[in-house]
């Protein structure tokens, strides 16, 4: 096998600026990077006008590309009705900023899906993803969401029902592995027509647990980074690890993408560990290791 796909890193796992961050990311060895895109200096409502032309110079300056922004609104996903407006209009616009800095993937996790299709809770979901993928569609874009609150199985079956695919998804391995338990190569093989942008990362599950500890759901906890983070780092029910040294098998990770015709980024996540420089410095490595 002789992977050719692009090398990503989130750059939000620096833990530093986001100017920091890219240069840190450039000279790790990566192609393109990732950016959250939801409060702060990325906001899009604070980096407007001139200064979105300004960071897209800087980026091209330095030889990388964007392979997505994220625009994970957290808390309950698309699960209320009631919060859904404001959620799909920022949502919106993220994707617009996605597409004005050179990308059309913006990732997202919408909430766990529920298998009652009847739900009230599976309606708001759909309704707020058909608005999302017709929007992004237009643009010819795409709103990725990523993998783990539930089996590949039922994710498919709920993007099976939207009318466009401006619905896709962002395919982490690690995030199956470590709470539901799914195959990342089957899933890989299940979600084959909606693998926009991917994650690698890597991990490992202690125990079960409930998806719903750890990504929240409506009328129970609402999702939280901190909070995942901190369940990925303490290693009580799962746990997120470096590269290779957990239970996602690579080779045949990376082996189901090429069989797919995937092209696309590789972006390297790192949401816990206290040398996260050297773990992505590792991380990039080990990839460049399958491209022979």
């Amino acid at each position: 096998m002789k992977l050719n796909n692009k090398i990503g890193i989130i750059v939000d796992s620096f833990g530093v600026s986001v100017k920091e961050g890219l240069k840190k990311a450039k000279a790790t060895g990566a192609e393109g990077v990732q950016i959250y895109a939801v409060s702060g200096e990325m906001d899009p409502a604070v980096l407007i006008g001139p200064k979105r032309k300004e960071l897209r110079d800087y980026i091209d300056s330095l030889g990388l590309e964007i392979s997505a922004l994220c625009g994970d609104l957290a808390g309950h996903g698309f699960q209320d009705a009631a919060a859904n407006p404001a959620k799909i209009e920022k949502s919106k616009r993220i994707l617009d900023l996605a597409v004005e800095l050179g990308t059309n993937v913006v990732t997202t996790h919408i909430g766990i899906v529920p298998e009652d299709t009847n739900s009230p809770i599976y309606a708001a979901m759909q309704q707020a993803c058909e608005e999302l993928g017709v929007y992004a569609k237009s643009l010819n874009a795409y709103f990725a969401i990523e993998t783990g609150p539930e089996p590949a199985a039922h994710l498919k079956s709920f993007l099976d029902t939207l009318t466009t695919n401006g619905v896709s998804v962002n395919f982490d391995p690690a995030n199956m592995v470590m709470v539901t338990g799914d195959d990342p190569v089957q899933g890989v093989k299940t979600l084959r027509d909606y693998i926009v942008h991917t994650h690698v990362k890597d991990g490992i599950r202690r125990r079960p647990v409930d998806p719903r500890d750890v990504y929240g759901f409506l009328g129970y906890d609402a999702m939280s980074h901190e909070k995942i983070a901190e369940m990925a780092g303490n290693g009580a029910g799962f746990e997120e690890v470096p590269l290779g040294a957990g239970s996602v098998d690579f080779s045949a990770y990376f082996a189901a993408l090429q069989e797919i015709g995937y092209t696309g980024y590789l972006t390297i996540e790192r949401e816990v560990g206290d040398h996260p420089e050297e773990d992505i410095r590792q991380a990039v490595k080990f990839i460049q290791s399958f491209r022979g």
